[in-house]
């Protein structure tokens, strides 16, 4: 990951001067203790001025709305208190000037303020984006005295700089040298001094992302993506990298949910298997009273046990009595056994049928996670696990991703709750619904039309479905598919979850 240096936010600064100038501050929020949104409008625009000072990733941008959703941005119902200071002083502010301060990566917005008594002032909001030291602080331009900071800083951090209400603000100790991130120097490498020079103090600038890696001068790097401005260069790459740290914090907190359920499923569905396999005395109990039964002109009652032929297994056997009991009573009682025993089983089995389908739905919700790759497809999961209530706007149709091949719509399913869509609003009796058989996977389904699919068609929808399953390279994994008429979500069946019949299977 790069991090902002001063030519970069010299740039953002020079590219976005005209707007700052002359903007008011209509609202200051605060999401977390360390990124702010500052809502500006001038000249009949509206932006969003969005600042990290997180020591990972500080910077500062105007925010689109799209970006604003990848870094899940929540605003708490009770403000912090640095942000009710920020209010106090800033809301409704006009900005003055704005200004990088020479060789840091310091951004000033100068604020003209009246007090109670109608008198003008000028505050300084400093942004500091300088690694673990970054912070935001608001302090009078008249006397330099600080009214408040993002987080303070005592003399137990800092002998060099103190910062918190009532103490002067000072700058930083001077460099003598611009502060270039290592990527830029990277970028200059084998560069001449004068080509560099050049750069450096250019006001013509090409910004650009490849991966991880952003420029001003998109000649610097091949292959990269150019970006609309500085601004968007920062919002776009800066998001991606939080969108990823909170996409992956967001798997691995559900990923923890998931496995604990389905351990315990699976232990419940060993425990099961093992008692039906063990203890499944059932037709002994039924054998046992039957011959018992056909015995009963032996007359040998009150006895403890009696030998009899075993016309099953053609073989003698001895059947255990119960001695206070008649010959015709112990039959009785072996049937009582087989009912109970009987009864016993089917529930059981009843109960190992539903811990299967939980178990293959909780592998489908892992599979989701861990495939994810937006925040919203998360929020999805979230839902359907129940540890977020969905507000009501948000009940609209999953976004299921489209494919076209040779003429043929395909979708695909990327958790149950896209598979459910797919199944009971997408799919017609004569489309083709394709699965992986032995692990969890997408539900791709092939829209016919009233056309016939050629094999080709087939296999590419065969091969998708291997695509999008948790089957590892380079093993080979059984598809199946069959027409939709011959799919059945069973009554209460979790979401995703369907039977089929008529199938035939491709290995790929």
């Amino acid at each position: 990951m790069i991090n902002i240096d001063f030519l970069t936010l010299k740039a953002f600064l020079a590219e976005n001067i005209d707007f700052f100038i002359g903007a008011r501050l209509q609202k200051i929020q605060q999401p977390t203790r360390r990124d702010f949104i500052f809502s500006l409008r001038n000249n009949g625009k509206q932006k969003k001025l969005y600042i990290n000072i997180n020591p990972q990733m500080y910077h500062i941008s105007f925010m689109s709305s799209e970006n604003e959703a990848k870094r899940s941005i929540m605003i708490p119902k009770k403000p912090p208190m640095f942000c009710m200071l920020l209010r106090k002083y800033l809301e409704g502010a006009k900005i003055s000037d704005a200004v990088a301060v020479e060789k840091e990566r310091i951004l000033e917005l100068h604020f003209e303020t009246l007090d109670e008594l109608s008198e003008k002032h000028l505050l300084c909001l400093a942004v500091e984006l300088m690694g673990k030291h970054s912070n935001i602080i608001l302090y009078n331009k008249d006397n330099s005295v600080i009214i408040g900071c993002a987080h303070n800083v005592g003399s137990e951090k800092s002998r060099y700089r103190e910062l918190q209400g009532g103490l002067k603000y000072i700058y930083p100790p001077a460099n003598k040298d611009i502060t270039l991130s290592n990527e830029l120097k990277l970028q200059f490498t084998n560069l001449s001094q004068d080509k560099i020079n050049n750069y450096l103090t250019t006001t013509s600038y090409s910004p650009a992302i490849k991966d991880d890696r952003y420029t001003l001068f998109s000649e610097l790097i091949e292959n990269s993506v150019p970006q609309n401005s500085v601004s968007d260069m920062l919002d776009n790459y800066y998001a991606s990298i939080q969108e990823s740290i909170i996409l992956n914090l967001e798997k691995e907190k559900l990923s923890d949910i998931v496995n604990k359920k389905l351990k315990k499923t699976k232990n419940s569905i060993s425990k099961i298997s093992l008692v039906l396999k063990k203890r499944d005395n059932t037709d002994k109990y039924k054998l046992f009273g039957d011959l018992l039964t056909a015995n009963l002109y032996q007359k040998k009652d009150y006895m403890k046990n009696i030998e009899v032929f075993d016309y099953i297994n053609n073989k003698n056997i001895i059947i255990e009595l119960d001695e206070t009991k008649t010959l015709s009573e112990n039959a009785q009682r072996y049937y009582k056994l087989y009912t109970k025993s009987k009864t016993t089983k089917e529930k059981s089995e009843a109960l190992l049928s539903e811990l299967n389908i939980e178990k293959e739905y909780l592998e489908n919700i892992l599979y989701s996670i861990n495939s994810s790759k937006k925040i919203a497809d998360m929020e999805e999961i979230k839902y359907e696990l129940g540890i977020e209530v969905q507000k009501s706007k948000d009940k609209v149709k999953p976004a299921v991703e489209k494919i076209n091949i040779k003429d043929f719509d395909i979708y695909i399913g990327k958790n149950n709750k896209q598979n459910d869509f797919i199944i009971s609003k997408l799919m017609k009796d004569d489309d083709i619904w394709f699965h992986t058989r032995t692990c969890a996977g997408s539900h791709i389904l092939l829209k016919t039309n009233g056309k016939e699919p050629n094999e080709d068609i087939l296999f590419e929808c065969c091969k998708l479905a291997r695509k999008y399953s948790s089957a590892t390279l380079p093993s080979k994994v059984g598809v199946v598919y069959t027409h939709g008429k011959y799919l059945r979500k069973p009554p209460a069946a979790p979401l995703g979850y369907v039977t089929y019949k008529n199938e035939k299977e491709v290995l790929v």
